[in-house]
């Protein structure tokens, strides 16, 4: 990066590139200033237009998807997003990346990712209660692989553990595509009282503008800039735009911000994310329709002589802004200190409608807000639909269905994650209900009956094949695993993580997947009311230009009434009977069954009926509040039999199955299916749904109709092996 030690010095177009600004952006910022900005200027423009910052290239098509119903109190536009769950109580949530951080330096990426995320719920007033994360690793066997993962899972555990909020889910995956750049999504879920939200529009000339937290240091700077290019050979020079992390401070914000929450001295309250001082600042003054003035001398410093442009594009952590009430400022400057932060008064609210910043008594900085917020570049790119999949006419055919089960069962997309989750503290705060390894986690709501589902969902492969069916499936697999649980489905974020927008086949790939995202939540009521967009998620360093799968990352959660009353994997009881519910038509198109055993990925995605998902989740979520079920699982990579094979694992009873005697009904991937376990298989009824009984639990074995026994034993052995003999090694 050019040098940033002078406001002074020259802005020249090589100045201009590497600050990530085309040629005919940088003329809209002489328009926008009728001169030439100084280096602070133009450095704030950078960060402020940068994708990961304004969305430029992906706000003209985020406004299809549906944000609002009964239940959602703040959507998209704000920190998180906010749902009603009764009792004068809200959920707030939301799910960010931090994917070039974690590919560049993976423990503290993956830390600092979990920070961040964690600010923007607790910004709102809402207490953390849980975690998780949705990550994405290239090839087990590549050279990085490891070092990649075990910085990833220690950094996530290494934050979370520590702040005392519990990591109860999450998914994993693997494939070529993430070699050079993986995907490092986290989800923070919080609860709050619905009349104690607090928003970030400043407002109240003369009002002060408070900073509080940690001091600003020079990590991080440009790391919103970074986060919008891709990634070249000098991926390694690109360390010092990692910020670094204090878990322990963030502890101690949460608590001061808590506190000082529940008096009336708040009016608009911002954390310092991607771009720092600069985008929290910006965005509290644009929501707000009014000006500011900073007196950057004031800025707790940690290290020395730090210009203007710095201080505003550092993303130093634990840092939040806050505009006070007047008379205030004593009055939190005590409960910052009690909790031993820095608090300072740094500015003021002006009518001014612009920014402008101090320093040693100079004018460093003075540009009319509209530009740099509601009037930032916005494109509309170029778009080529992604060609549809022949269907498969070359079925190979399976020799031995339960060769091919414990192959599954290993193979790294369906291991167990056991190796990862005990690394994480899920049972922190004691409400954790269900932990990691089932369909959805369920936390309970402090103090009441009410437990929250949470899950995280994509599956890459479907949205690469075609992105219209890919998306509705992300939705459609969170709508399945927290009906799985028994939760009403409530409400999604997403983490959009895709290549480089300008490449018309990649933006095809963010509109297919937007709209079909968009269809799935219209037909089950399940709007996305917060969420990221993370693009230029590729890497010239791997040879050619290796684009990620687009992976639009779903995060949902739902709500039981109960929470005593959730379904989940594990066989309870032997002798009792075995259901599928939702039509089983044996499609392999896509399937972990092809992709592991036979090494294609070829055909179209499984097909997604939004009528049939909607009925059939309707229909389990019945039986579970009735307590018809002993047992629920949703069907997803592997088919029906790996299904019932995680249902025995983690109930270590087996089963006996009378209705599985072909690959495509033992691997096909058919969606809207759940698998379910009855010790009154008399009292169901399932008039309008498909229900067929497909076998009884009992034994130590999964007997397969056709003669062939495959051992727990065995099952359990390459389930639970994968991970440990991948870091071991």
């Amino acid at each position: 990066m050019t040098d940033t030690a002078t406001a002074a010095s020259p802005i020249t177009p090589q100045v201009v590139a590497e600050h990530g600004l085309a040629p005919e952006e940088y003329d809209r910022i002489l328009a926008a200033l009728g001169r030439e900005p100084n280096l602070t200027e133009l450095g704030i423009f950078s960060v402020m237009w940068s994708e990961h910052c304004s969305y430029k290239s992906s706000r003209i098509h985020l406004k299809k998807l549906p944000t609002t119903g009964p239940q959602v109190i703040c959507g998209p536009g704000e920190n998180a997003g906010v749902v009603d769950i009764g009792d004068g109580q809200a959920a707030i949530f939301k799910m960010e990346s931090h994917n070039h951080p974690s590919y560049i330096e993976p423990y503290q990426g993956a830390a600092t990712g979990v920070g961040g995320i964690l600010r923007d719920v607790f910004t709102m007033g809402a207490r953390p209660i849980a975690n998780l994360n949705a990550l994405r690793f290239g090839r087990p066997d590549h050279p990085k692989m490891r070092h990649l993962i075990s910085g990833v899972v220690r950094g996530i555990g290494g934050y979370g553990n520590c702040v005392g909020v519990p990591t109860v889910g999450g998914e994993v995956n693997f494939h070529p595509a993430y070699d050079g750049n993986i995907l490092v999504n986290a989800m923070t879920v919080g609860v709050a009282e619905t009349d104690k939200i607090f928003y970030s529009a400043a407002s109240g000339v003369g009002n002060p503008i408070v900073y509080v937290g940690s001091k600003t240091g020079r990590d991080g700077i440009h790391g919103a800039t970074m986060a919008s290019a891709d990634f070249g050979e000098d991926s390694e020079e690109k360390r010092p735009t990692v910020q670094v992390g204090d878990p322990f401070t963030e502890k101690l914000l949460i608590e001061a911000c808590l506190e000082l929450m529940a008096s009336d001295a708040i009016v608009a309250i911002q954390d310092m994310g991607a771009a720092g001082l600069t985008s929290s600042s910006v965005e509290m003054a644009s929501k707000g329709g009014v000006g500011l003035l900073l007196n950057m001398d004031a800025v707790p410093q940690r290290e020395t002589g730090m210009t203007a442009y710095e201080m505003m594009l550092s993303e130093s952590q634990e840092r939040m802004l806050m505009v006070l009430k007047p008379g205030k400022e004593a009055f939190a400057e005590a409960i910052f200190h009690k909790w031993e932060l820095d608090f300072a008064v740094i500015g003021e609210v002006t009518d001014t409608g612009r920014m402008v910043l101090v320093h040693h008594g100079e004018t460093v900085c003075d540009i009319p807000l509209g530009p740099l917020a509601d009037d930032a570049p916005l494109y509309d790119r170029p778009h080529v639909p992604t060609p549809k999949r022949a269907p498969l006419t070359d079925v190979p055919a399976s020799s031995d269905l339960g060769a091919d089960l414990v192959t599954l069962m290993g193979s790294p997309d369906i291991a167990s994650r056991r190796w990862i989750w005990e690394q994480y503290d899920h049972k922190v705060g004691a409400d954790t209900v269900q932990a990691p390894g089932g369909d959805a986690a369920v936390v309970r709501v402090h103090g009441t009956q009410k437990g929250l589902a949470m899950t995280t969902d994509c599956n890459p492969r479907y949205c690469y094949a075609d992105p219209y069916e890919g998306g509705k499936q992300a939705i459609a697999e969170a709508y399945r695993n927290l009906s799985a649980v028994g939760a009403k489905p409530l409400a999604v974020t997403n983490c959009l993580n895709f290549a480089n927008p300008q490449r018309p086949e990649i933006m095809g790939q963010f509109v297919g997947c937007l709209e079909g995202m968009s269809e799935a939540c219209i037909a089950l009521d399940f709007p996305i009311v917060s969420g990221n967009v993370s693009l230029y998620n590729e890497s010239k360093a791997t040879g050619g230009g290796s684009a990620i799968l687009p992976t639009p990352a779903i995060g949902a959660i739902g709500l039981l009434a109960d929470w005593s009353k959730s379904a989940s994997v594990a066989f309870k009881a032997e002798g009792e009977a075995i259901f599928v519910i939702g039509e089983s038509n044996g499609h392999l198109g896509q399937s972990s069954w092809l992709r592991v055993v036979h090494g294609r990925e070829d055909g179209p995605p499984p097909p997604v009926d939004l009528t049939k998902e909607r009925a059939n989740a309707e229909f389990v979520r019945d039986l579970i509040a009735k307590g018809l079920v002993s047992a629920v699982h949703d069907v997803s990579d592997g088919g029906l039999l790996v299904a019932v094979a995680e249902m025995a694992l983690a109930g270590n009873i087996g089963a006996t199955l009378e209705e599985i005697g072909d690959h495509f009904t033992a691997f096909g991937e058919d969606q809207g299916r759940y698998v379910v376990t009855s010790a009154t298989p008399e009292k169901i009824q399932a008039a309008g749904i498909p229900m067929t009984r497909i076998g009884t639990t009992r034994g130590g074995t999964i007997d397969i109709s056709g003669g062939k026994s495959v051992p727990l034993v065995d099952l359990r052995s390459a389930h639970e092996g994968f991970f440990p003999a991948l870091m071991d090694r």
